[in-house]
């Protein structure tokens, strides 16, 4: 808790998402971390 990061993502497969959408990231079904998408690039 605390960490912040700044991320480019290149998603497999298309997505419908909005600037402001809330996500979690998940490894072995344990939530590694969240975040919020901040700008849409393409």
């Amino acid at each position: 808790p605390g960490d912040n990061v700044k991320m480019v993502v290149t998603l497999i497969a298309p997505i419908a998402m909005d600037e402001g959408l809330r996500f979690a990231i998940r490894e072995g079904g344990r939530t590694v971390g969240a975040g919020v998408v901040s700008k849409i690039i393409a």
